[in-house]
């Protein structure tokens, strides 16, 4: 019946119960048996079986809390001292008790470094996805974040108004990695990735490599990707830094039939247009001139 239950487990408060459950049934089911047994074998008996019991629940994903609570129920269920006639001063009772002491210890040693291996694990598998998903330099989004979020909002809102995609390239920055070094072009990529994650906070973006970086802007009108292109701009221009740059921006409506690669094309040619027609500034892909 618990293992039925169990299938439909989904939180973890559910399964520190169950398996309190478990231990009572099944320490009272064992109890009953040695109760069964000849009085000599009861309390090596129940020993054996509270360390079985101990070190499975020791294994278990299971909170402080509730490991602790099967420690009590354990030693309360098979207390090898209840009804077996082992005296605590005679031998057999001084060697059950240092038996049974060592045996709490191990058992919550193991419990206690099993969780620290699993939270070492859990901390390195989210690091690893953050580092799969979040560029290391910038710390937002990367080019394979963005594509599966933009998806997603291509997807999932609704077309009431259009939806755009941006692409941002940083003006002259080659020049500025040969002048001042990469160290300050680092902290040129993180100063406008920063004024991007200010400006464009309710919309998807991310550094797509090198000094380009992308914005999806969804369920939007162009008067608002207009301001909000231009504030960008005004943002990165009027930035307080030794090392002052400007940025281009290429903008293109997402059609319907678009694909989110067919978008970033189009942005591209519109930005490559920004670059070429004076730069810090925005232009926005014209099918019919092909810019």
């Amino acid at each position: 019946m618990l293992a039925v239950v169990l299938t439909f487990t989904r939180k973890a408060r559910h399964f520190d119960w169950l398996n309190l459950t478990f231990v009572f049934v099944i320490t009272l089911g064992i109890r009953l048996v040695i109760d069964g047994l000849p009085p000599n074998f009861h309390g090596i008996w129940l020993v054996l079986a509270a360390s079985t019991t101990l070190y499975s629940a020791s294994v278990l994903p299971l909170s402080r809390w509730s490991f602790f609570a099967a420690q009590i129920v354990t030693w309360l269920m098979l207390n090898p001292f209840m009804h077996t006639g082992v005296e605590f001063f005679e031998l057999k009772g001084v060697m059950t008790i240092c038996y049974s002491v060592f045996l709490c210890s191990l058992t919550i040693y193991t419990f206690l470094k099993l969780r620290e291996a699993k939270l070492y694990n859990y901390i390195m598998s989210r690091l690893l996805l953050d580092q799969a998903y979040n560029d290391t330099l910038t710390e937002i989004p990367n080019r394979r974040s963005f594509m599966t979020r933009a998806e997603k909002c291509r997807q999932a809102v609704p077309r009431e108004h259009d939806h755009y995609l941006a692409m941002i390239d940083i003006d002259n920055f080659k020049k500025v990695n040969d002048v001042y070094g990469h160290d300050i072009g680092d902290e040129v990529l993180k100063r406008i990735a920063a004024d991007i994650k200010a400006v464009m906070a309710r919309f998807e973006y991310a550094r797509l490599g090198g000094e380009e970086f992308a914005i999806y802007l969804a369920g939007v009108r162009r008067e608002d990707v207009e301001t909000l292109a231009g504030e960008l701009c005004r943002v990165v221009r009027e930035q307080p830094s030794h090392h002052p740059v400007t940025i281009s921006i290429g903008v293109a409506r997402v059609e319907d039939g678009d694909s989110l690669n067919q978008a970033l094309i189009k942005a591209d040619e519109a930005l490559y247009e920004s670059k070429h027609t004076g730069k810090d500034r925005y232009t926005f892909y014209q099918r019919s001139s092909g810019v």
